[in-house]
């Protein structure tokens, strides 16, 4: 029982060990607040689109020679507020993080197709751009809403309780006969 007890412990520590020096601590803490503060902070473009659409789809649309200038103008800007909402409050992010994404992708594009890589201009965008994409890649971790609704229709959670109860009521049971086994042996 001791020996047990013991490798127990190194399993333990070793657990430990690990955890600390290779798993990531705080990594749906560090994604909230990637999530918000990309959200919070590009919300306003997207407001800022949407108070002036004209002078947007003119500025920035027709120098790309692409059709409907005043509806890709509001497209752009609602996949930048709508997305914004969805990053905040991590429901339905990674469909937020794509919309933002494409949005992203085509400022770019822009900026450089007209400024060439101008590194004022390229620098926020990229930002934005790689932070997206890595939500898009990860996922909105742990503290989102979307993680409330896998958690409520997930039926692994209640399986899983299942699978300890009965590996705990199994051992119970071996203990009793291993138990049973000592005392009939006259071994106490």
């Amino acid at each position: 029982m001791g020996r047990e007890s013991l490798t127990f412990r190194k399993l333990s520590f070793s657990s430990v060990i690990r955890a600390i020096l290779t798993r990531p601590l705080l990594a749906d803490a560090g994604l909230l607040v990637l999530r918000v503060f990309t959200g919070v902070l590009l919300i306003h473009h997207g407001y800022e689109k949407l108070a002036n659409i004209d002078n947007f789809a003119d500025a920035f649309v027709r120098p790309l020679g692409l059709p409907f200038p005043i509806t890709l103008s509001y497209l752009a800007a609602f996949s930048e507020v709508g997305g914004s909402w969805l990053l905040i409050t991590g429901l339905l992010t990674r469909f937020g993080a794509l919309a933002i994404l494409g949005t992203m992708t085509v400022a770019i594009y822009h900026a450089i197709s007209t400024s060439g890589f101008n590194i004022y201009l390229l620098e926020l965008l990229g930002l934005y751009f790689a932070s997206v994409a890595a939500i898009l890649a990860v996922g909105p971790g742990r503290l989102s809403v979307d993680e409330l609704i896998a958690r409520r229709f997930s039926s692994d959670a209640r399986a899983q309780a299942d699978r300890l109860e009965a590996a705990y009521e199994a051992d119970a049971e071996s203990d009793k006969d291993v138990k049973a086994e000592v005392i009939a042996d006259g071994v106490s």
